[in-house]
């Protein structure tokens, strides 16, 4: 019997929208919303840490002024309990998210322990 592993991840992506973690992180998402300064620097947060990857990723250094200003981003956002609440809701999110990783890369783990 064929497996299409395409319609197992289908299905996976459906049942994700359907757990406690997501609801809930959703339910985050649209009460920061709710408060366009929150929103607007949550906005920010999220490009500065666009930025800081793609910089990694070309093994480029930061400039002093994006450091300072990536920190001044990031103590703001520790500020906002609507912008910490979302943030915790992803954490549970990504938790799920790597144990689930940790099921399907399971095969490929025990094919490397001799």
């Amino acid at each position: 019997m064929a497996v299409n592993i395409y319609d197992t991840a289908n299905k996976m992506e459906e049942e994700i929208r359907q757990t406690t973690e997501y609801m809930s992180l959703s339910a985050a998402y649209a009460e920061m919303k709710k408060d366009p300064k929150a929103y607007e620097l949550f906005k920010d947060f999220q490009e500065v840490q666009v930025n800081l990857q793609q910089k990694q990723m070309n093994g480029e250094d930061l400039t002093d002024d994006e450091m300072k200003h990536a920190r001044e981003v990031t103590s703001q956002v520790g500020n906002v309990d609507v912008i910490k609440a979302l943030m915790d809701k992803e954490r549970n999110l990504n938790q799920l998210l790597n144990d689930i990783n940790q099921i399907i890369t399971k095969p490929i783990q025990e094919l490397y322990q001799d």
